[in-house]
């Protein structure tokens, strides 16, 4: 079997789904790309039995169809010092050799048995189809992946939650500490229905959607879901078992309202949390009239440090805690030059939401407080 192809588009093809291959292994055959050349077309899959990735890309010139597979790590660092240029690939499928001919040299493997890879996971019969936007799902799972578990005991603290109802899709990400919850208006669901997807395919997705432009055809079941695109094509494992009531923990009424700029106080945040405690990173605002002090303190090693900043703030003087790092990652994660933050008492999560929502969108984030100590 021979086909030729595109060096650089080859390799684009191959580093996109490359990120799918575990670094260790416990099946050899997990270790390599599966190749099939059907009537002109490579498909190439990269797969660690949880998560499947499959690409295709159009040859050039083939003489027939067939499979087989390589190592991945060997290929991809073969391919990448390869400029711009045809490449031949000749495949004995009896063998498995195979010799990769460019410009002015060739390189010799081995291949592996197509037949030992395994075999694609198929969706039940009552499975639940959505589409959405690329760029739609991009913005969400950029919004909400940072607020993901790592938590063996609740696996499904672990992914992004996916609501779906005839309204709308909300993308829900918590981990006890912070909740981030993305509903948009602009896509709806023919009936209600859920999942969870975990955070290494919504990375991978994160990393391939920049490159699509169209619409992303989503299949799921019980166990599995199916991301269908323009140029790439996922299925992964989803994660099994009931999300919390998310709207539950939202605190509804809240008097104290902050509109501050968000850039301002992201700065003054990052400067003031080097001197907090190494242990607990603990901040405490300090909410006066049309001021906010950030102040910290590091009894252990005797450092403090205090910033206020102008804000739009017209209640009560009030004063709460929050762990530094996981409001700098929210404020990060918050779109628009300013935020409004919305309090009831030192011992409520805090709400920040941008000032200007998104045209059918509404991006809310939900931040626990710490206890202070004065």
């Amino acid at each position: 079997m021979k086909f030729i192809v595109s060096s650089t588009a080859f390799l684009s093809h191959l580093q996109a789904i490359s990120r799918v291959i575990n670094s260790k292994n416990t099946l050899p055959i997990m270790d390599c790309f599966l190749f099939n050349l059907e009537d002109g077309t490579l498909y190439i899959t990269a797969s660690d039995t949880e998560t499947t990735m499959s690409t295709s890309i159009e040859v050039t010139e083939s003489d027939s169809n067939g499979s087989f597979a390589i190592t991945a790590r060997t290929l991809l660092d073969a391919m990448k010092e390869i400029p711009e240029q045809p490449v031949t690939f000749n495949i004995n499928l009896q063998s498995l050799e195979i010799t990769v001919q460019y410009m002015n040299g060739q390189y010799s493997v081995i291949g592996q048995n197509a037949d030992e890879y395994p075999s694609p996971v198929h969706l039940g019969e009552n499975s639940v189809h959505l589409n959405i936007p690329a760029n739609i799902l991009l913005d969400g799972i950029n919004r909400t992946i940072f607020a993901t578990a790592d938590d063996e005991l609740r696996p499904v603290m672990n992914g992004i939650y996916f609501d779906i109802t005839p309204e709308d899709v909300t993308m829900v990400a918590s981990d006890g500490h912070k909740l981030v919850r993305n509903k948009n208006y602009a896509v709806k669901g023919s009936d209600r229905a859920a999942f969870i997807l975990p955070k290494k395919p919504a990375n991978l997705l994160k990393n391939i959607l920049t490159k699509e432009e169209n619409t992303v055809s989503i299949d799921f079941d019980e166990r599995n879901a199916v991301f269908t695109m323009e140029k790439f094509k996922m299925i992964c494992r989803l994660i099994e078992g009931r999300y919390p009531n998310y709207n539950s923990v939202i605190p509804q009424d809240n008097p104290y309202k902050i509109i501050i700029d968000r850039n301002l106080f992201l700065s003054a945040m990052r400067r003031v949390s080097v001197f907090s405690s190494q242990s607990s990173s603990l901040v405490k605002l300090r909410l006066e009239e049309n001021k906010l002090i950030i102040s910290t303190q590091d009894i252990d090693f005797s450092t403090s440090a205090e910033e206020s900043i102008i804000c739009q703030y017209s209640g009560t003087p009030m004063s709460i805690g929050f762990k530094a790092p996981f409001l700098i990652d929210i404020l990060n994660n918050t779109p628009g030059q300013e935020v409004i933050i919305e309090l009831a008492d030192p011992s409520r999560a805090g709400v920040i939401v941008p000032s200007e929502q998104e045209e059918e969108g509404n991006l809310l984030m939900l931040l626990m407080p710490m206890m202070l100590n004065d």
